[in-house]
């Protein structure tokens, strides 16, 4: 197969970073994107920050308080939460390394284990997931917003119900919250990624400070010997074996809830100056920060008891019922801009890199994020999450399909690779290239992957819900060993020509 040469090493300034182009690299599968990066700055402290935006987010704060609906009393909610978050710290580590290593985003480490054309599954499927959550994610930091338009005038309230003034399940008002939202994450965005990094760097500790402000503020409102932590819906909760079930399940919830951002960490991990550094960095910002996040959150929910007569769950609502203009201003507006730290951050990034991927000529790293945010307005992002059943349906969807893509890109770099990388031939359409494969796809990374998401999907809409929600766990591990189970049918490729990336020590 005939192959254009781009221009030797170009390494223009570019929005996602320095990505050094080579001789050889074919333009349908590089740009200054997708090349691997020349310059990797990102310390500690970067990816700290990053997973306090993703923590830190109305989304967040939803999907922790929904776990009481599951009949948990708080220290259960906790446990769950604590363990989650391990694991989901454990499971970022492993698809960091490959990223950070080569300096090249998921949809390319993907090459590795799909082939270099293969990978454009991976890439589409999680572009589309990116695109739910995006949209999402802004729905809810729009709800933030119009707290505060409603709280400075209250006689926009004819135009916030749905039923006066709505449009496919969502009022004028939220219609135009919702497009305020859009073109604040857009305009982000655009600026790249050093201007995405002083975002995050900010946003984290910026709703940490409203969030222990409002928690001591409902404490003290409260009084500490009225409050309750049993925060079951109706105050009815389990007891004995059926608890602990439902434990394990808010466990495989959390895993669920980021499995999107963990698949594509890569993307962020190329960033590292080190390994040793994302590791730090994923230590602090998950189970350390994640903690004092889930404490606050329990904390500032079974406050609301006695200070509103109900549990309030969500933040933005908790925040709406403060009997202060300011503190109502101030407190939406900070969950405002945290949700959109973490939407840029899981949801813009990812579908910028993910859709680039499938044609590096003709979108760029910005067209690929443009594209993700007009198709998050046309799912109706406000349907998928108004309630705790929706939520835990998204999630269990959701992982469905993350789940397989998860498990084949670490069975495949681990056990079938042993770390060994060879970073010029990802970007390379000979026959004789590494990830070549056949035709530019490896078919047992594809069957392991169609086999292992139908399964999970089957699980998702036929089994209970308590089985659905390990749909992440049932996929991840399916396709892991589907895959190793086939190690020995993958298409053998010609010795590699070029220096290899190999194991560090």
């Amino acid at each position: 197969m005939s192959e254009t040469t781009l221009p030797a090493e170009t390494t223009h300034s570019h929005a996602a970073g320095d990505g050094v182009i080579k001789p050889g690299y074919d333009p349908r599968l590089a740009n200054e994107d997708l090349a691997p990066l020349k310059n990797q700055n990102w310390t500690s402290y970067n990816f700290f920050a990053f997973w306090m935006s993703d923590v830190h987010s109305v989304g967040g704060y939803l999907t922790a308080g929904s776990l009481f609906a599951l009949g948990l009393v708080a220290w259960q909610v906790l446990i769950a939460l604590l363990i989650g978050i391990t694991i989901v710290y454990f499971l970022c580590n492993l698809v960091a390394r490959p990223s950070q290593r080569t300096g090249t985003p998921y949809p390319v480490a993907s090459r590795i284990p799909f082939g270099v054309l293969g990978a454009n599954i991976p890439a589409i499927i999680r572009g589309l997931i990116a695109v739910a959550w995006y949209g999402i994610q802004t729905y809810l930091a729009s709800a933030a917003l119009i707290v505060v338009a409603l709280r400075l005038d209250p006689g926009l309230g004819p135009w916030a119900d749905v039923d006066q003034h709505g449009f496919l399940g969502l009022s004028a008002l939220g219609w135009l919250g919702f497009g305020v939202m859009w073109v604040l994450q857009a305009v982000v965005f655009w600026r790249g990624m050093e201007a995405i990094k002083k975002f995050i760097d900010f946003c984290g500790p910026a709703v940490y400070l409203t969030m222990f402000l409002l928690a001591a503020y409902l404490v003290w409102k409260a009084g500490w010997s009225n409050l309750d932590f049993n925060l079951a819906e109706g105050g009815k909760t389990l007891t004995g074996w059926p608890a602990w079930q439902e434990t394990i399940i808010a466990i495989a919830l959390v895993v669920s809830y980021f499995s999107g951002p963990m698949l594509n960490y890569g993307d962020f991990a190329r960033y590292g100056k080190t390994f040793g550094a994302v590791k730090k960095g994923n230590f602090l910002g998950l189970p350390v920060n994640f903690l004092v996040f889930a404490i606050l959150v329990v904390v500032t929910a079974a406050a609301t008891r006695p200070v509103f007569g109900e549990i309030l769950t969500d933040p933005v609502e908790t925040v709406a019922r403060l009997d202060n203009t300011f503190a109502i201003v101030l407190g939406a507006l900070t969950f405002m801009i945290a949700t959109i730290g973490i939407n840029i951050v899981a949801n813009f990034v990812s579908p910028a890199f993910d859709f680039s991927n499938v044609s590096p000529q003709k979108i760029s790293w910005r067209a690929g994020g443009m594209i993700a945010a007009v198709g998050s307005v046309l799912i109706t992002p406000w349907n998928l999450y108004n309630s705790p059943d929706t939520i835990h349906y998204t999630l269990d969807v959701l992982g469905a399909f993350i789940g397989p893509l998860y498990g084949v890109l670490i069975a495949d770099y681990y056990l079938v690779k042993r770390q060994t990388v060879v970073v010029d031939d990802l970007y390379t359409l000979r026959s004789e290239g590494t990830y070549y494969y056949v035709k530019g796809y490896n078919p047992v990374a594809v069957i392991a992957t169609a086999v292992a998401a139908v399964i999970g999907v089957l699980v998702v809409f036929f089994a209970s819900s308590d089985v659905a929600a390990f749909s992440w766990f049932i996929g991840a591990g399916i396709a892991f060993a589907i895959y190793l189970a086939l190690k020995n049918q993958i298409p053998a490729t010609a010795p590699a020509t070029v220096p290899a990336a190999t194991p560090e020590s």
